[in-house]
């Protein structure tokens, strides 16, 4: 390990810290959503790297109930957006509004001013509020006639799409799909989750309110973030990262010539930095103040997925991304 930067080493205290406020989201999180703990750990991911999740599902898996969840636990704020054709810009990210009391024109910040937003459908909206909201998500800021509002902070955008019906729906574009830190598909429960679900239902414990003992504050969120930002990556994790990113730009050099020629572009250099993000938060959800190659492996579908773009081939043959992602992890060589 190259700890050249000693003073930033996290601390058993800090590390300490961090695992009760993970203990205490988790804890509220398993309190409410029955199952669904790959979504549970993304959008823990999501909140420690502060980044956006694109979510992929049928209706009624509780999507909405796990964004409430975790933004309750984080006691902050929330705002259901649900997009639709006809939806607006300005009515996301607000408009100037005429007060006659006053004679003058006031600004109404629109819903997208809260810590987590869960954008239903994205891609039932137009392009240009797409692209709106999108700039918000990599800004962190808005403009509404001409004055910026900040985003508060943290701001997660936890998006929905669902795959199965296309009437009426515009598809996000590779670049804004690269703006999603991860992209998680949400499968239905199991028998034994299901009965479960019906159970909590019945017993009110979906709807019943976290008690302020069950929260943990904003704050404690940040300090989360610093942590990770801190977490060591050796370069040899770094190499390791490069060595998947750049086999995904060639595949031909190192997997199947029969999977690699569905592949039509690889990974952005964002996509090297989510993946190094992403081990760092992993990481920390473990316990540990330094990155292992299996953190970085963890999420590797739910980061490259969306980021590994397939020829109109690969749509004809069945050809899904995490055949090419399994076939290039079994090629590199773990440090």
């Amino acid at each position: 390990m190259d700890h050249d930067n000693n003073q930033n080493l996290l601390a058993d205290s800090d590390l300490i810290d961090a695992k009760s406020t993970i203990e205490k989201i988790t804890t509220a999180y398993q309190k409410k959503v029955v199952g669904q703990d790959e979504l549970r750990l993304a959008m823990l991911v999501a909140l420690i790297s502060n980044g956006h999740v694109l979510l992929e599902s049928v209706p009624g898996l509780a999507k909405t109930l796990a964004a409430k969840t975790i933004a309750e636990a984080a006691n902050g704020s929330f705002s259901r957006i649900q997009c639709t054709p006809d939806l607006l810009p300005s009515d996301i990210i607000g408009t100037q509004i005429y007060n006659y009391n006053t004679g003058s024109f006031e600004t109404k910040v629109g819903p997208v001013h809260a810590n987590f937003i869960l954008l239903d459908e994205i891609n039932r909206s137009s392009a240009k509020t797409q692209s709106a909201m999108l700039e918000a998500m990599q800004e962190r800021q808005v403009s509404v006639a001409g004055v910026m509002y900040k985003m508060p902070e943290p701001f997660i955008v936890l998006a929905t799409q669902n795959p199965i019906e296309q009437e009426g729906t515009y598809e996000l574009p590779e670049a804004q799909l690269d703006r999603f830190l991860l992209k998680e598909i949400v499968d239905y429960p199991s028998r034994d989750e299901e009965m479960q679900i019906l159970n909590a239902t019945l017993n009110g414990i979906t709807t019943a309110p976290l008690t302020d003992g069950e929260k943990v504050d904003i704050a404690n969120i940040q300090r989360l973030q610093k942590y990770a930002e801190r977490v060591v990556v050796d370069d040899s994790i770094k190499n390791y990262i490069i060595n998947i990113i750049s086999a995904t730009r060639n595949p031909r050099e190192l997997i199947d010539a029969s999977l690699a020629r569905y592949v039509e572009y690889g990974v952005s250099p964002r996509g090297g930095i989510a993946l190094m993000k992403v081990a760092q938060a992993i990481a920390l959800i473990e316990g540990r103040g330094y990155v292992t190659p299996d953190d970085v492996k963890r999420l590797r579908y739910a980061v490259l997925r969306h980021r590994i773009i397939l020829n109109f081939e690969a749509a004809a043959d069945e050809v899904h991304p995490e055949a090419i992602i399994d076939a290039i992890f079994a090629k590199i060589q773990t440090p």
